[in-house]
C-alpha cells in the first residue's frame, strides 16, 4: 500500500476545509432565506399642536376712509336708498381723524372762530382755542330727538383727504359756530348723547391752551392740527345725512362716534401740545 506524501496530505486537508466552509456558508444563506423577515416599525411622529392663528386688528379709519364712507352715505340719501353694507359695517371700527386748522394764520383779537390761535411775540405766548359745535337731535332729523344732543366739529374741505393745511390759503370769512354757515360745511364728526350734561362741551369751556413757545418752534403757514380718536358709533351712526333744503341740496352728513381723546399738535415738529381724554 502506498503511503501518502506530505503534499497529498496537505491537499486533502485543504479540500476538507473548503468543503466544510462551503457547506457552512450554504447553510447560513439558506437559513437567512428561510427565516421569517422582521419588519422594522418606525414610530409615527408625535402630533404637533396647531399653530395659533394671529388675527390682526384692522387699522383705524383715517380721514380718507371717513370721507369715503360719508360720500357713500350721501349718495344713498340722495338716491333714496338704505345705507350700503360698506357703511353699516364701519360701526364699532376705531378711527383717527386729523383736522388741520388755523391755516390762514393767527386769528384777530376777539375772534369767535371755533378753532383759532394767536401768538404774542412779546411774551412768546401761544394761545390755542378749540370750541366744539353743539347740535341737538332735531338738527340731524332724529325722530326721537327729545334731550338728544351732539357735540363735534365740521370737517373743513371734505373734498380732500389731505391732512395738512393747503399750500395756499385765502380765508373768505370766519366759519362761525352755527350748524351751517359755509357751502363747504357738509360733513361733521360728532358724539351723540342723551345726557344733557355729557358730550364734549365741558360746560361751555373750550379746549384751550396757553404755552410759551419760541418763534422758530412753529410754522404759521402750517397752522395746527386737531387729532380725534375713538370708535364709530353703533347707536346713532355710523353716518347720518340730511337735506334740509330738499332733494336739490347736497346732503349734509355727520359721522356719529364715541370719542376717546382729543389732541392739539404742532405739525411743524409733531409735538403734542395738549390732550384731553373724553370719559
Amino acid at each position: 500500500m502506498r503511503e501518502p506524501s506530505i503534499r497529498t496530505s496537505r491537499l486533502a486537508i485543504a479540500a476538507g476545509l473548503v468543503a466544510v466552509l462551503g457547506v457552512g456558508g450554504a447553510g447560513f444563506f439558506l437559513g437567512r432565506a428561510s427565516a421569517p423577515r422582521v419588519e422594522q416599525v418606525v414610530p409615527a411622529p408625535a402630533p404637533q399642536p396647531p399653530m395659533p392663528v394671529r388675527v390682526e386688528a384692522p387699522k383705524p379709519l383715517q380721514r380718507a376712509d371717513l370721507i369715503a364712507l360719508a360720500q357713500e352715505a350721501a349718495d344713498a340719501r340722495a338716491s333714496g336708498n338704505p345705507l350700503p353694507p360698506n357703511v353699516t359695517s364701519a360701526a364699532g371700527r376705531r378711527f383717527e381723524l386729523l383736522l388741520p386748522f388755523g391755516c390762514a394764520g393767527p386769528s384777530e383779537e376777539g375772534s369767535t372762530q371755533p378753532m383759532r390761535w394767536r401768538y404774542d411775540e412779546t411774551t412768546k405766548a401761544l394761545r390755542i382755542s378749540v370750541t366744539p359745535v353743539a347740535w341737538n337731535g332735531e338738527d340731524w332729523d332724529f325722530e326721537a330727538a327729545k334731550g338728544l344732543r351732539a357735540d363735534g366739529f365740521w370737517i373743513a374741505r371734505p373734498w380732500t383727504s389731505n391732512e395738512r393745511c393747503p399750500s395756499s390759503v385765502v380765508q373768505a370769512s370766519p366759519s362761525g359756530t352755527e350748524p351751517v354757515t359755509l357751502p363747504g360745511q357738509t360733513l361733521a364728526i360728532a358724539q351723540f348723547t342723551a345726557d344733557t350734561s355729557g358730550g364734549l362741551s365741558r360746560d361751555g369751556r373750550p379746549f384751550e391752551i396757553v404755552k410759551r413757545v419760541s418763534p422758530d418752534a412753529f410754522d404759521a403757514s402750517l397752522g395746527f392740527r386737531l387729532r380725534i380718536t375713538g370708535r364709530v358709533d353703533r347707536d346713532y351712526g355710523p353716518v347720518r345725512c340730511i337735506q334740509p333744503a330738499g332733494v336739490e341740496q347736497r346732503p349734509i352728513c355727520v359721522i356719529s362716534t364715541r370719542i376717546d381723546e382729543i389732541r392739539i399738535e404742532n405739525p411743524a415738529t409733531d409735538e403734542l401740545l395738549a390732550n384731553w381724554p373724553i370719559r
